[in-house]
């Protein structure tokens, strides 16, 4: 039931397609904003008109900034460590960058290998990180532990087999903090096969 006019069912539904906002929340969300109108509405509203024009996709490694290359890719002490990560989309790459990983290179592919999605090679960023690799000493696959993560995987290694860039990947495992009893066969079984020395 449409409530309060078009503009705010319009609203609503916009909101509503954003990643963990279902119709319930997204009401009431706008529900907030028009009671804080002048606190939080108007200024979102600005920082979203600015934030159309001047966030941008870094044309080197497909990270979003204001400015192309990005503040990661023109920092000179990031190639240091000789280290590429590859990840499938910018929210890796923030949670990476939170998880302070050092002084190391992206490279987003915007998604993943995936057929019955219709996603194949020519729609992600791949040509330009096959460029790129020749340049560092190791590429790290930071793609999720997921059949499409570990088929875009398999398929960047494969195009760069005889590159003779070290390439490598995340370890997959047991989580800090996990309890045996709570994870599935799938988790344990790679922990097991990926083993360290103590």
């Amino acid at each position: 039931m449409a409530n309060g006019g078009p503009e705010i069912e319009q609203l609503i539904q916009l909101l509503a397609r954003l990643p963990g906002l279902g119709p319930r929340s997204a009401r009431r969300a706008v529900l907030h904003l028009i009671k804080k109108k002048e606190q939080l509405m108007l200024p979102l509203s600005a920082a979203l008109d600015r934030a159309v024009v001047a966030v941008k996709t870094c044309e080197t490694c497909g990270n979003i900034d204001t400015t192309s290359p990005c503040s990661i890719c023109r920092d000179p002490r990031r190639g240091e460590s000789g280290m590429l990560i590859v990840v499938e989309d910018v929210a890796d790459l923030w949670a990476l960058e939170r998880a302070g990983v050092g002084s190391v290179r992206y490279h987003v592919l915007g998604g993943v290998l995936s057929p019955l999605d219709g996603v194949g090679p020519d729609d992600l960023n791949l040509n330009p990180l096959i460029s790129r690799a020749s340049d560092y000493s190791e590429l790290v696959l930071a793609m999720n532990a997921t059949v499409e993560g570990q088929t875009t995987a398999h398929y960047i290694t494969d195009r760069l087999a005889g590159s003779g860039v070290k390439i490598t990947r995340l370890a997959h495992g047991v989580p800090v903090g996990g309890e045996l009893d709570y994870l599935d066969e799938g988790t344990l079984s790679q922990a097991l096969k990926a083993r360290t020395n103590i």
